[in-house]
């Protein structure tokens, strides 16, 4: 979570990492329905790309996964910073 608020004494930090190590180690089977298995769905792209392609899309699905966790991690931070000021 590299897109936090700077905030000394941040609780709230604190608990979205908590979190993020929390919902990451999928302890229940609702969690694990809800999961994003971006790696697994990306090995499946992969080898469905022919050879010479592979070293593009890779990267571009690195960059998605970078993109896609930056946006949650923001909307996150962004609606419970927001929920604990009302």
């Amino acid at each position: 979570m590299n897109n936090l608020r700077e905030v000394n004494d941040d609780i709230l930090k604190d608990w979205l990492m908590f979190r993020e190590d929390d919902l990451c180690s999928l302890t229940c089977d609702e969690d694990r329905k809800h999961f994003v298995y971006f790696d697994e769905i990306s090995e499946r792209i992969l080898k469905n790309v022919p050879e010479q392609n592979k070293k593009y899309v890779k990267k571009q699905l690195d960059l998605l996964d970078e993109n896609f966790m930056d946006y949650i991690c923001y909307w996150n931070e962004k609606y419970y910073r927001n929920g604990f000021c009302d």
